[in-house]
């Protein structure tokens, strides 16, 4: 069964939304780093803690994870850091 929207896996990089991991204290630079960043299509990749088993038991009513979906966290400085690039429309 075909979904309304499908991830386009061969979308490159296009620029980072808000300030890097680094910039905003969240990382020492040794390993993973939170980030977001808009792709050339014009989704918006994600990279956090995978906590999609830590919170698989306690989704709210009508929230799903898919089989190819992960749950995702961000620091919320970062996420706050990204609002003035990301558009209201």
């Amino acid at each position: 069964m075909s979904r309304p929207w499908e991830a386009d896996s061969s979308a490159s990089f296009s620029r980072r939304l808000g300030k890097s991991a680094a910039e905003l204290g969240d990382t020492t630079g040794r390993t993973g780093c939170p980030d977001i960043w808009e792709l050339d299509n014009g989704d918006v990749a994600f990279i956090g803690r995978d906590l999609t088993s830590s919170y698989a038991s306690r989704l709210p009513e009508g929230v799903t994870i898919a089989e190819d979906e992960r749950l995702v966290v961000l620091p919320r400085n970062m996420v706050v850091a990204a609002k003035e690039d990301i558009p209201d429309a």
